[in-house]
């Protein structure tokens, strides 16, 4: 099939190489010349492990394109994805749906022949109708179909999820879209996805529904660690004790800082503001909000109490910086907050993350980049693990670190507390 995909953030570019691998002819578009042509040159703007492999394969093989022409790429596929940001809104949480409009605009103008215009970003219930009627300024009804096509791409595994999804929504009235979209997901349908069609509205309302869920499950686990820590009870016996009830599961039961990333922070706020303009109060997922919004505080907190509140001049060492392990993403990582508070304290900040240096932290004073774990840590008074990379998992401390009083403060609950006192060294972990 001929795909088309509008944007190459992370969904448009890891969705559209994974379609292209399948089989497709896709072409990506993108307004941003000089990330087309990066593109073009196998040089990736995000990090995904497998990402750049799939790229260079497909884009030799000639089924897969990079282009900034949007009209001839329209014009050329039968199928068009809306992969645009739908950031939350500056003063709100609504989410900011200005470029979906844009595009829906540019597509309209773009149509001469029968197209499937598909949203595969995060968009709130009712988006698909207020698309459909942008188009329908100038477009007979005849001429194209909208429906919602929703990603559960976790960033860091994404091109398994692509390749291994639990299911494909699929939101459409229409037989037709859903026939030809079914035929499109049937090599993955054939390894086990199931295929869901309902309605389009339905389709965008799973999506933030999922997403709000998850969000929830973490912050319930960090809620009940801040009580494990006051009645010395061992969190991870309470995730391990609830998880193995089906119903419930394991996953998203690994207590440590707040979610972030690029969708449980704005879908939260974005399910949370669709619900108050249809006058439905969600008072959990508002709660999961407030409480998400907290931990960081709460964590700080804790380590003001690690070193008894002697802050000015610590040499603090965050392993890790981004929001989870796998990825490159800054976004709402719990270190945005931590580390801008311990330097207005007087703390020197050291930190080191497989990804390389971030452009958040360049410009701060007294923060500092490391190269590598090693000297990272050298001179530590506190090491702080807030990514759980595979790279910090067996480090020995006792032989790097020189400072003979170092704290370790383990914000992922990587290291076995038995281990650490026989080592005689002072470790502070989550919810044990």
């Amino acid at each position: 099939m001929k795909i088309c995909m509008i944007g190459t953030g992370y969904v448009g570019l890891v969705s559209g190489v994974c379609f292209s691998d399948i089989g497709n002819d896709v072409v990506c578009v993108d307004r941003d010349i000089k990330k087309i042509e990066n593109l073009k040159k196998g040089i990736i703007p995000i990090y995904e492990p497998g990402l750049e492999e799939l790229v260079l394969k497909n884009y030799k093989n000639n089924r897969l394109k990079f282009s900034t022409n949007l009209k001839e790429s329209i014009s050329k596929s039968d199928i068009i994805f809306i992969c645009v940001g739908t950031p939350t809104k500056k003063n709100g949480n609504g989410a900011d749906l200005s470029q979906i409009f844009n595009v829906a605009q540019e597509i309209r103008s773009s149509i001469s022949k029968f197209k499937i215009i598909i949203t595969k970003s995060t968009v709130p219930v009712t988006t698909g109708d207020e698309i459909e009627k942008i188009i329908l300024h100038k477009v007979s009804k005849k001429l194209f179909s909208v429906v919602s096509n929703p990603e559960f791409l976790r960033e860091g595994e994404a091109i398994r999820d692509f390749t291994y999804p639990d299911r494909v929504v699929v939101g459409t009235n229409d037989k037709k879209s859903n026939t030809v979209l079914k035929n499109l997901y049937s090599p993955l349908i054939s390894k086990g996805a199931k295929y869901v069609n309902c309605s389009r509205r339905a389709a965008e309302l799973t999506k933030y529904a999922s997403n709000a869920f998850l969000a929830t499950k973490i912050t319930f686990i960090n809620e009940l660690a801040n009580l494990c820590e006051k009645l010395d009870v061992n969190i991870e016996d309470i995730s391990i004790g609830m998880g193995l009830d089906k119903r419930i599961g394991g996953r998203f039961l690994r207590a440590g800082p707040a979610y972030g990333g690029s969708c449980f922070p704005k879908d939260t706020k974005a399910i949370a503001s669709t619900a108050d303009k249809f006058k439905t109060n969600l008072s959990i997922i508002k709660s999961v909000i407030k409480s998400n919004e907290n931990r960081s505080s709460l964590l700080l907190k804790r380590v003001f109490d690690i070193l008894k509140g002697k802050i000015k001049n610590k040499k603090i060492c965050f392993l890790g910086v981004t929001f989870k392990a796998n990825t490159d993403d800054m976004r709402d990582s719990s270190c945005l907050t931590m580390i801008p508070s311990l330097i207005k304290k007087g703390a020197l900040i050291n930190y080191f993350d497989p990804t390389g240096e971030k452009k958040e932290f360049k410009n701060k004073k007294n923060v500092n980049f490391s190269k590598n774990i090693n000297s990272a840590i050298k001179n530590s008074d506190l090491i702080i693990i807030h990514t759980e990379w595979n790279d910090f998992k067996s480090i020995n401390f006792k032989k790097i670190v020189q400072n003979k009083k170092f704290r370790i403060f383990d914000m992922r609950n990587i290291y076995a507390p038995k281990k650490m006192k026989d080592q005689k060294i002072k470790y502070f972990a989550i919810g044990r």
